[in-house]
């Protein structure tokens, strides 16, 4: 692709197998992950799933992810735009890790007040599970977060100066807008569903970002279709 991408990003779930219940199979989908992007030629930015540190995720388990893949939160600076990286899982199930979900949680507000003070062109949320698929207002379900949970840190998104989300989890293509924060959720490479939740999609592709100096523009392509060139016009 010309330009070349500053980076590629995978919201989540590396790897499919869990860490505590299949960690031979782990073992065999780690060394092939690793294979695969081993000839990349630009940055892999990896985001933190619940498959890839378990639904309850436990020290044994986040610290295994951190040795293989690196942190499972962080922040940068990449072209003028802020990125925060977050690892959603502890607003899911923090109930054996308490600490680190406390640490997070400071960090996070660290980072925000940042966010308010730099006030970045752009500042943007990289996660794994989305606050809401389409709508802020849905009900809770396995692909999303509790309603209580989801208003207190979309407001903080808001108020700190974030106007984007970036999340995986959903294996289908969502999102939709808090306020004019966009939130939007891309579909998987490997398995995705139908709307309908039940019926296997061959939908498998992956989103293409231009960062531009008012807005983001973004495009959803499934393999091979992507273009070769990106034009900024």
């Amino acid at each position: 692709m010309t330009p070349k991408p500053k980076f590629l990003v995978i919201c989540g779930d590396l790897l499919e197998a869990f860490p505590e219940t299949e960690p031979k199979l782990r073992e065999k989908q780690e060394k092939d992950f690793k294979n695969v992007f081993s000839a990349l030629d630009i940055p892999l930015l990896c985001v933190c799933g619940n498959h890839d540190i378990g639904n309850t995720p436990t020290e044994d388990t986040i610290a295994t992810y951190r040795s293989s893949f690196g942190d499972d939160y962080f922040s940068f600076w990449c072209g003028g735009v802020y990125f925060i990286v977050i690892n959603s899982q502890f607003y899911e199930n923090d109930s054996k890790v308490k600490q680190l979900s406390a640490e997070h949680e400071t960090w996070l507000e660290q980072q925000l007040e940042y966010v308010k003070r730099e006030q970045p062109k752009h500042s943007i949320v990289l996660q794994h599970i989305p606050w809401f698929q389409n709508n802020p207002d849905e009900p809770k379900n396995p692909w999303n977060f509790e309603k209580d949970i989801r208003t207190v840190m979309l407001k903080k998104y808001y108020d700190a100066g974030i106007r984007h989300i970036y999340c995986g989890h959903y294996h289908r293509n969502g999102g939709g807008f808090y306020k004019d924060m966009e939130l939007v959720v891309t579909a998987a490479v490997e398995v995705n569903v139908q709307n309908d939740g039940t019926t296997p999609s061959n939908d498998h592709g992956y989103r293409v970002v231009k960062v531009l100096d008012n807005k983001l523009e973004h495009s959803y392509y499934e393999l091979g279709t992507a273009p070769s060139s990106i034009s900024w016009n």
